[in-house]
């Protein structure tokens, strides 16, 4: 059992999170302590999942103008509450909170391991994305 609220976490208890979770290696080591404040603080949508302990076991994070896109940049769950529908959840929540699927389209960067759980849940690979990346990045797993 689990509920999702729309909430702003706290670096720490996002960055605990991350060592439970997948998205824990999805990030940077540049100056990462300084810039998931930077994340958390702007997100369009956050979104907690919290088991019925208060324990956090799913975020979803993305950035949306409420009328055409949605571009979640952060969905995670703790590897021992995957597979109970969370992922899903957060994303259907997500969705309806940024204007609904009548309106606004939902991109993501997914993780090749990732790949199967959004094609489950309804997604397609797209051809039409551009990227401009100039970002220093060394690899890392937060732990």
């Amino acid at each position: 059992m689990f509920t999702i609220t729309s909430e702003r976490l706290s670096p720490g208890e996002y960055i605990d999170f991350l060592k439970r979770t997948d998205l824990g290696s999805q990030y940077p080591l540049e100056r990462f302590a300084e810039r998931i404040p930077r994340l958390l603080e702007n997100a369009s949508i956050s979104l907690a999942a919290r088991n019925e302990d208060g324990l956090l076991i799913g975020v979803l994070l993305g950035l949306t103008d409420f009328a055409y896109w949605l571009y979640v940049t952060d969905l995670g769950v703790d590897r021992r509450f995957e597979r109970q529908g969370i992922g899903r959840s957060l994303m259907k929540n997500a969705h309806e909170l940024a204007g609904g699927e009548k309106d606004v389209a939902v991109y993501l960067i997914a993780n090749d391991r990732a790949v199967p759980f959004y094609e489950r849940i309804g997604m397609e690979r797209a051809d039409d994305v551009m990227r401009f990346d100039k970002v220093e990045w060394t690899s890392f797993t937060v732990e």
